[in-house]
């Protein structure tokens, strides 16, 4: 448990008081099993941006394993747990996110998914766990990884895109710059009453192309519609949620919309989520894909490495809108 005086508490941002944000039951649900599948993907990441995935092929007793194992490492004491940080930007972070002065009631693991570039301080954290973590992270995130492909492979048939690999094969590519997060959100007993709207992890848009998302039974993530309202997403820890990312949206040129999302902290029970970021090679070119795009259609952004994106988007703030400068004007 983390206890904080109410000074301390005051660098955290509460959002204004208001009721309580319903569980939200219009989420989209797409089964994978589902014949029509890719066209249900499609559909919901073009409305939303996110959808629940069900009967996704990923064994429970994977993600049961490293629930187990993160609970434990974040179980452990701080002076224990500061040893495989401060974040480079891989290792343990806790309450800072990112280096601009975003902060929220979390403390994080980040990770590497290239089992080729793996950081000292990754290294740091698989020697101080017992137990395999190393080999339990890695099991799991290999059967995200396919699951994940299989997602994007449908998603690319249901837009019509001639080769099924072209969006899985940035994230198959040995110089895939995916990673992989699991955020523990301690239980805050300090949050008045009348006031339980402790911002966990701040609204943002995810950079990469995609994000699969698996959390356990505590409630707190928000999506924000396309009107602007935000609603609590039902949490179901037997299922994967998936988000379009920034770079999707691109690709796209704009028909799937990368989500906004937020999570707000519990009071009585801690969270705890395992995010895979699905992102590209550092070299890769951005733009949308013409595959996509119809005849006259003009491109919406101007073309960029992910490298030249993904620098913009770690400087900046995490409600920042991070496309706009790369956003084509009347005049380009």
């Amino acid at each position: 448990m983390v206890v904080l005086s109410q000074p301390a508490l005051n660098q955290f941002l509460l959002l204004k008081p208001c009721k309580s944000t319903p569980l939200f039951t219009g989420i989209p649900v797409v089964d994978f099993t589902h014949p029509d599948a890719k066209n249900l993907i499609v559909e919901a990441c073009r409305d939303y941006g996110f959808f629940k995935l069900v009967n996704h092929g990923v064994p429970l007793e994977l993600v049961a394993n490293l629930e187990n194992e993160a609970l434990s490492f974040f179980k452990k004491s701080q002076s224990e747990k500061d040893r495989a940080g401060p974040p480079d930007p891989f290792g343990y972070g806790s309450k800072r996110i990112g280096p601009n002065g975003d902060v929220g009631w979390v403390e994080y693991l980040l990770l590497n998914t290239n089992p080729e570039v793996i950081s000292p301080k990754s290294l740091s954290i698989f020697r101080e766990s017992p137990h395999h973590f190393r080999a339990v992270v890695e099991n799991y995130i290999t059967a995200v990884k396919n699951m994940c492909y299989a997602v994007l492979e449908l998603m690319a048939e249901g837009l019509g895109i001639g080769q099924r690999n072209t969006l899985s094969r940035l994230l198959k590519d040995e110089k895939s710059d995916s990673c992989f997060r699991m955020n523990h959100y301690p239980p805050c007993h300090e949050v008045p009453e009348v006031n339980r709207n402790l911002v966990g992890f701040g609204e943002h848009t995810d950079p990469q192309i995609i994000s699969v998302l698996r959390s356990n039974s505590t409630s707190g993530l928000q999506i924000c519609l396309p009107d602007g309202t935000w609603v609590s997403v039902p949490p179901d820890q037997t299922s994967f949620f998936i988000n379009v990312g920034d770079a999707l949206q691109v690709m796209t040129n704009g028909r799937f919309k990368s989500v906004k999302h937020r999570v707000l902290a519990d009071t009585t029970k801690s969270r705890l989520s395992m995010i895979y970021f699905g992102g590209p090679a550092l070299s890769e070119k951005i733009a949308p894909l013409p595959s996509v795009m119809v005849k006259g259609e003009e491109s919406l952004y101007k073309e960029f490495t992910w490298w030249e994106y993904k620098k913009a988007a770690y400087t900046s703030r995490l409600a920042d809108n991070r496309l706009a400068p790369f956003e084509k004007s009347a005049a380009d």
